[in-house]
Order: C-alpha cells, then structure tokens, then sequence
C-alpha cells in the first residue's frame, strides 16, 4: 500500500493537478457555480407545477381557472433554465477571459453575439450547452489574441473618455469574431443544416447524455472522486466540469417527461449523486463520523476529529474530517472511502431502474442534509428512505475499518508506554 501511494503521489497527482487547475476545465466550473442557484430555483419552481401529491392539481385549478396558478412556475423557468445556454456562454467566457487578463464583459457579450450568431436563439435552454461552452472556448481564444493585435486597435483622438476609446479598441476584433461564427452559420446552412444547435443535440449531446446515464457511468463517477480526494486533490471540482454539461439537460429531460406523462429518461444527475451517494460529502463520511461515534470513541484524536466533524457533515461539508482525521493518504481508510460509494450508487441506480425511487428531478441546495436531500430529489418519501438506507449501509461498512484504525492507535500508544 505505501509503494503503491508513493507512486500515486511521484506520478499521478501532478498530472491530475494540473489537469484540476486547466484554465477551460476552472472557467466552466466556476460558471456552473453562479448558475447553481438558478438552476435550483428553476427545478423547485417547476415540481410546485408538477407536485405529486394526490388532489393537489384539483385543488389549485379549483381555485384558479385554466390553471393559471402555473404562470408563476412557467415564468420562474423562462428565466433560469430556459436562458441557462446563454448565460454559461457569457460566463464561461467572462472567467476564461480573466485568465488572460483581457475585458472580460468585452469578452462575455462577442461570445454570446457569436452563440446567436451560430443559431443560439432554437437553443437557448440546456439543449443549447454543449454547443454553448465550445463557443465561448473557441470566441474567447480568438478574441483575446485579436484584441491585443495593435494593427486591429481604432485609436481615438485625445480627449475621448476612456469607456469609449476601449469600446472601440474592440471593435475590430469582435466584428471579425462574430462574422466568422455567421459564416460557420452560412456554410452549415449550405449543406442543409438550418438548426446548428439542435442537430449537434440529436448528433452528440444526447447520447453523450444517454452514456453518461448507464449503471458503469455512475459506478466510474462514485469512484473517481474519492480516489481522487484520497491524494488530496479536490475531485468533485475537478470533475463538475463533466458532470454540469450532463446535469441541466437530463435534468430538464426529466422533467418535461413526467410533465408530459412518460418516463423520466435519465437516473444519473447532480442531485441523484448527492442525495443517494455524497451523504455527508465524498466518500459518505457521515456514515464514517456515525461509526466512530459506535466503536471508535476508544481513540482520542477520532473522537476529537469526529465533534469536530458532525456539524458540517450534516450539512455535507467533510473537509475536516477528511484532512483531520485524516482520510487522504490514510491507508486504512483508502478501502472503505473508495467502496462505499460505489456501493451507494449500486444500490441507488437498481433501486431507481426497477422503480422502488421516482428519478430526481430537483435539485435541492448540495449542503441539504442527508435523507432530505432524497425526498427533495424525488418528491417522494421513497426517496428519503432510500437515502436512510444507504447512512446505514456507509455505517456499517466503516465500521471494520473504524475498529482496525482504533486498534493500532491503541497498540501503538501501548507500545510507546
């Protein structure tokens, strides 16, 4: 186990620090974060439309005529997730911008004029995201090189006010940036593509989707980052990236689906992961502080670690624990904190794929306590048991290793008297 962690540690964790620090990989991350809470709005606003409770429709609509009680979820969803495209095409460049060091509302506002100008108005919700972050990547890129070029540059006459002389600095460079986007428009359109966004919807973003959504996804994704974590690399960012580009749109899907009467088409999503198998935080450490608080009160630097751990864990944040305790590099913990989410997303998926759990469909704030955050998910109380269940499951697998931690804390101090 030691040579296996001093190899991990020469030769993987660099490379997955440096991969973590990515300029792009930091910019889309750092987006998806502001557009959380709409997203959430978005998602709660729409279950109050569609809530599953028996009489519920019948007793709004009783009330209000021709169901217009629904406007204001209607509206709430017009200016989160049917917008959600354009926003993370303005973000992702605004961030990736300051990484260079250039305007970045300059850069922010050529991106989204070139996501329009490459037929962003059929695909402004989360079916246009995919297509979104390659604009805004590609846009930026070119943008911050054009704007530094001096012979691209409209000088002003002295005496101009600053504002204007740096509107048109840019001017140049974002008419070549945006015309160029028109002409991808034009050429596509040549060949019989009139819809750019929603034939790479069809073409790729969907069964990337659809790929994202099977039983071996979701197990590489429970796996990825707690291992990544272990080396004290921060792998839910690391991977958000990935997970946010799949997220929104199933999200959506989903709803729409159960909306519509049919069958929520996709298990694997943000709120499925952190409602089913992030109790506490990666690796399910809540159920690790609950085990320590059964067999390990023995060793005193747990149980110190652990007081100290119970409060944020109930609200998933597990950085002491994990750092304090510790679970990165500790060899003992390495099994139990990589296992149990695998295990927590097996049970999950089956239990969601036969039909035990309705699919999430809202994705409740990722600090909602473990067991709320799975009726919050689903709308179901289904949900909330299945997430008890799994505490219990991530308890009882800890505890083995509890007890071997606390054994050779207790052989050691023993063997230093």
């Amino acid at each position: 186990m030691d040579t296996f962690v001093r190899f991990m540690e020469e030769k993987f964790v660099p490379v997955a620090s440096k991969i973590g620090a990515q300029r792009h990989l930091v910019a889309i991350r750092d987006s998806f974060m502001v557009t959380m809470p709409l997203m959430i709005l978005g998602g709660l606003a729409t279950m109050i439309n569609n809530l599953p409770i028996p009489g519920f429709q019948e007793f709004m609509n009783s009330i209000f005529a021709n169901e217009s009680w629904k406007g204001f979820g209607d509206s709430v969803w017009e200016g989160t997730f049917a917008v959600l495209s354009v926003m993370i095409a303005y973000l992702v460049a605004h961030n990736l911008s300051k990484g260079y060091g250039k305007d970045p509302v300059a850069t922010g506002v050529v991106s989204v004029a070139s996501f329009f100008a490459l037929g962003g108005a059929t695909g402004m919700s989360s079916t246009g995201l995919f297509v979104a972050i390659i604009v805004a990547i590609i846009s930026t890129e070119l943008f911050v090189r054009l704007i530094g070029n001096e012979k691209l540059v409209i000088k002003m006459p002295d005496g101009v006010p600053p504002a204007v002389a740096k509107s048109f600095a840019a001017l140049l460079p974002a008419m070549i940036v945006i015309s160029i986007f028109g002409l991808i428009t034009a050429i596509f359109a040549a060949f019989g593509f009139d819809d750019i966004i929603n034939s790479f919807y069809e073409a790729v973003q969907q069964p990337f989707m659809g790929m994202a959504n099977t039983y071996w996804s979701a197990l590489l994704l429970a796996f990825i980052t707690p291992f990544l974590w272990f080396f004290g690399l921060h792998g839910a960012n690391m991977i958000d990236p990935f997970m946010q580009t799949i997220n929104a749109p199933a999200i959506e899907a989903n709803i729409n689906a159960i909306s519509n009467g049919d069958v929520a088409p996709y298990i694997v999503n943000k709120p499925f992961i952190d409602s089913f198998v992030n109790l506490g935080g990666t690796g399910a450490t809540l159920g690790l502080i609950i085990a320590i608080y059964l067999v390990g009160r023995r060793n005193k630097a747990y149980k110190v670690v652990n007081n100290l751990s119970v409060a944020p864990g109930l609200f998933n944040i597990n950085e002491p624990m994990l750092f304090g305790l510790p679970i990165v590099l500790n060899p003992i913990m390495f099994i139990p904190f990589i296992i149990v989410p695998m295990v927590l997303v097996s049970v999950a998926y089956f239990a969601t794929s036969i039909g035990l759990v309705p699919v999430s469909t809202v994705m409740p704030p990722w600090v909602t306590p473990p067991v709320i955050g799975g009726f919050l998910a689903t709308q179901s109380f289904s949900g909330a048991v299945l997430a008890a269940v799994n505490l219990i499951l991530s308890v009882v697998m800890y505890i083995p290793f509890v007890k071997m931690g606390v054994d050779q804390a207790l052989k050691k101090i023993a063997e230093e008297e």
